[in-house]
């Protein structure tokens, strides 16, 4: 009776409109005694109870906004801690919906600060985060939702003005799984804003004094006042609870990936704020079991990847496929998370993910996997485990991890643990290996491996590595000859990504037989690692102008100088330190020590294993043409400069392999798309090329160039000091080369050996085209190329109004290294590489010395000039490549008394292109 009695007598007072209040004094009063008085939430008073709480996020919202006395009366009254008493005795899900839509409005609708500070001083909000409603009411769930996202709004309010609030009512709402799952909004924003600053709000520190027992001591027989000074100098601040990042971990690895991602978004804010104190607490006993629990998530995904991948052996579905490319997601999202974390740079984590990736993923399951086929423990499919392989090198970047995975494939597969049952994958390389060695009998070309070498390698690796002592690297390559079409696949991503890791030391590629050729070229080159300090010394001693006899004594006898040209004699050791040092790491994760070949000749034993199973490959008839051509790619990578290492019985192979190829598509010339055959030829030819040929930038090209001028200034010296001769200051090289009278330069009536723009100059054969250097912004332009002496430009200029005939020079690049190329299925598109007109290695404010360019250089830029025809793109092609042959030959005619080279019939020749030119 009591409660209908003030149902209706609130019910009349709340008809007016709170905004009267003058008529109301007493209604604010009236509200919270009545609702003290309420005792238990039930079907009678349920709606008493929602217009009161209803009323009260009105007034206090007024209040904050208008009248400050409203809101404070509230808060005297402890309104929060009514709100808390009443969720306690309620028994009705609608007033649990109002409370939280209560809670809402006034955290979503208070402006001033303070107001907001009050709200939250208390527990009473981590008591309704914390609270575990019933959420299989869908209705509920909405307006909980809600309820966290305008506590995120006013978390930030509260960051800014009051930095001394408790943190800890932000971290209750993690107790909760389902509380945990719909506050992911808030996880991000709270980790986003993470810094240095802000994280000391989030966790708990104390001081902790070093040595504090001892300085106790010195302060009862010493001077009291220097101990003091002592302790402080020792004091540190240690993390002891950071609540956020503790509470978070333990739904780390949530059956729901949204609630995954929002903890792995939080971890890593955490890991890369870069704070010691948080890096220490993160990485100890007992938050770093979470590394462990990651990489063993990390381990099952894996399993559970080759588990659909032996199903979908079994029976082919769409199904199957789809589960497999999600599987694939995921392993790569797990890794790239994991990469994250190794980025942060926090030293303990790195070592700590590094050992258990090797301990629990590496070693127990991707490397046996690579040489068994069934084993009693549960183990991975060798296509699982080449995938693996190449996602781990290829993602996770730790050096250490890299170069102990290659030492492991170097090392006989008896040092990995595993089930004495085990049995190579595939038929061993030696198989293939021995037959073609048995062939090699003829005679190679110099630069080549001959064919007596062919079986001193051959019997070398078979009694090394005979049996079961073949190396893992041998299950790789064995695949590669023998494999099925996925295992091929697999095998040569693996040596790709071994060829690409930048983490590998070079050494341990050379190793595996991979080292390109260009970089073996330049691995002999540091033998001499003092050269340029060796000529300096050199130039000193030719200064003081000694005969002969004295330049030889300097040269041979100087122990400085001597020491330091004789000190490539150690690079060999070094490499072979190298090699040991991953090896002692290796012992440490297997206990056994791994006999390795000699260094120096176990190189070109792999190099050779590798170029034959290679070969083999492209031999092979049951292999797809795209899985060919990835071979293909990788043999262009390690052998770029043509036939270097074949040897006879390779070139009868691929002979072979050919002239098979060759009657194959002559039958498809009688086949049902004969008409077709040369259109298909002709673009297969070109993508071939394109995606073959040994792509390079102008950088890596003038890399090149100073290590060949860097030996022939070393060994031209050599011999003008063996000759007797008195070296020059300065090479003796023609500065200028006079251009012939009728070249395109003279046309177009320049005569300063520099181009810059707003020079006029005449556009005699200039070719119109349109270029864009902006999106959407086509500009028309008349196109030449010129050349004058050893100088060369790409010209774009625009014609005078008032002056047929004549230009004004708007954009000058370089014409060397322009790589000139019409477009495959745009053919009045000519692509031009442009490359930087100065050059890095010489200007020191772009050359940072060590063979390293500054990472703020300049890159290759791209032009692709549109002509109006066919004809015209041609004709500028035409034009490109006839001015880079002229300015090459006049370089060379500027080198001849340094090379001391016969150049009369290269001018006969070059007097004749010119003409020939001039007249087309």
């Amino acid at each position: 009776m009591y409660n209908s009695q003030m149902q209706h007598v609130y019910v009349w007072l709340s008809s007016f409109s709170v905004f009267y209040f003058p008529l109301l004094v007493l209604f604010p009063r009236f509200i919270v005694d009545q609702l003290t008085k309420v005792q238990v939430v039930n079907e009678v008073n349920k709606e008493f109870v929602v217009e009161a709480l209803r009323s009260i996020a009105e007034l206090i919202t007024y209040g904050d906004q208008h009248d400050a006395a409203y809101f404070e009366f509230f808060m005297e009254k402890q309104v929060m801690g009514e709100f808390v008493r009443i969720l306690r005795i309620c028994e009705s899900l609608i007033v649990s919906r109002q409370l939280l839509q209560t809670m809402s409005i006034m955290i979503q609708n208070l402006k001033n600060d303070h107001s907001i500070y009050y709200m939250f001083r208390n527990e009473h909000v981590n008591y309704l985060i914390a609270y575990p409603f019933d959420f299989r009411n869908e209705e509920l769930l909405s307006y909980y939702i809600s309820f966290l996202r305008c506590v995120k709004i006013a978390l930030w309010q509260l960051f800014v003005f009051f930095s001394f609030i408790s943190t800890t009512w932000y971290i209750i709402f993690l107790i909760s799984d389902f509380g945990f799952a719909t506050a992911s909004g808030l996880r991000r924003a709270i980790s986003g804003k993470l810094n240095k600053d802000t994280i000391s709000l989030l966790v708990k520190t104390k001081i902790v004094l070093e040595l504090g027992a001892i300085l106790h001591e010195l302060k009862k027989i010493t001077n009291q006042f220097v101990a003091l000074e002592l302790a402080r100098t020792t004091e540190i601040d240690e993390v002891v609870d950071f609540p956020l990042y503790v509470e978070a971990i333990r739904f780390a690895f949530h059956e729901e990936s949204m609630i995954r991602t929002a903890v792995r978004a939080l971890t890593l804010n955490v890991y890369h704020v870069g704070d010691d104190t948080v890096n220490r607490f993160v990485s100890r006993a007992p938050r770093s079991d979470y590394f462990l629990h990651l990489i063993e998530f990390f381990r099952d995904r894996c399993i559970h990847l080759n588990s659909i991948v032996s199903n979908a052996k079994k029976s082919q579905s769409a199904e199957l496929s789809s589960s497999i490319l999600s599987a694939v997601d995921d392993i790569e999202d797990n890794l790239y998370y994991i990469s994250d974390v190794v980025s942060a740079g926090i030293p303990d984590v790195g070592r700590l993910i590094m050992d258990k990736v090797l301990r629990l993923l590496i070693f127990p399951l991707v490397l046996p996997s690579l040489r068994t086929e069934a084993v009693n423990e549960p183990s991975l499919g060798a296509v699982t485990s080449l995938y693996l392989l190449c996602c781990i090198l290829r993602i996770v970047k730790i050096k250490d991890l890299a170069n102990i995975v290659v030492a492991a494939l170097l090392c006989p597969p008896e040092m990995i643990p595993e089930s004495s049952a085990a049995k190579i994958n595939g038929n061993m390389l030696s198989h293939a290996s021995s037959d073609v060695a048995s062939q090699n009998k003829d005679a190679n070309n110099q630069n080549s491996i001959s064919d007596t070498e062919n079986h001193i390698l051959h019997s070398a690796l078979n009694h090394k590595y005979g049996g079961m002592r073949f190396a893992l690297r041998e299950a790789l390559l064995s695949f590669v000859v023998s494999g099925d079409e996925v295992q091929v696949s697999g095998s040569l991503n693996v040596l790709a990504t071994l060829l690409q890791t930048k983490e590998l030391d070079e050494s341990m590629v050379d190793a595996l037989g991979i080292l390109p050729q260009r970089k073996q070229h330049k691995k002999k080159l540091l033998a001499f690692p003092s050269l340029l300090k060796c000529l300096e010394k050199l130039e000193q001693t030719l200064l003081l102008q000694f005969d002969t006899l004295l330049f030889t004594q300097a040269l041979v006898g100087e122990d400085s100088a001597e020491e330091q040209l004789f000190e490539g004699t150690k690079v060999k050791d070094r490499i072979s330190g190298e090699f040991d040092i991953y090896l002692q790491k290796l012992k440490e994760y297997v206990g056994i020590s791994c006999v390795h070949p000699e260094v120096g000749a176990s190189p070109r034993l792999h190099r050779f294993q590798v170029l034959d199973s290679l070969v083999s490959l492209f031999c092979r008839s049951n292999i797809s043409a795209e899985t060919l051509w990835h071979g293909g790619w990788l043999l262009r990578q390690l052998l770029p400069y043509s036939k270097a290492e074949f040897n006879s019985h390779h070139l009868t192979l691929l002979t072979d392999s050919f002239h098979h190829s060759t009657a194959r598509v002559l039958e498809e010339a009688r086949g049902a798309w004969f008409d077709l055959l040369l259109a298909v030829i002709c673009d297969q030819w070109r993508k071939c090329k394109r995606e073959h040929a040994s792509s390079e930038s102008s950088f890596a090209a003038g890399e090149r160039m100073c290590e060949a001028v860097k030996v022939f200034a070393l060994l031209h010296h050599l011999h003008i000091f063996s000759l007797g001769k008195v070296l020059p200051d300065q090479p003796p090289v023609f500065s200028d080369v006079d251009t012939p009278e009728k070249s395109r330069a003279r046309n177009a009536g320049l005569n300063l050996p520099e181009l810059k723009p707003n020079v006029e100059i005449n556009l005699v054969g200039a070719i119109p085209c349109r270029i864009a250097f902006e999106r959407g912004k086509e500009r028309h332009f008349l196109f030449l190329a010129l050349s004058m002496s050893s100088c060369g430009w790409l010209v774009l200029a625009e014609e005078l109004p008032v002056k047929p005939g004549r230009g004004l020079v708007r954009v000058v690049a370089p014409l060397a290294g322009c790589n000139p190329r019409v477009d495959d299925k745009h053919l009045k598109w000519l692509h031009l590489r442009i490359r930087p007109s100065s050059f890095p290695f010489t200007d020191t404010a772009m050359y940072a010395g060590h063979g390293k360019v500054k990472s703020k250089a300049l890159v290759d830029g791209r032009w692709t000039l549109a002509f109006q025809d066919e004809e015209s793109c041609k004709n500028a092609m035409s034009m490109v490549v006839e001015e880079m042959e002229l300015q090459s030959c006049m370089v060379e005619k500027s080198l001849e008394p340094l090379l001391e080279l016969d150049r009369s019939a290269d001018d006969s020749r070059l007097s004749e292109r010119v003409e020939e030119d001039n007249i087309v």
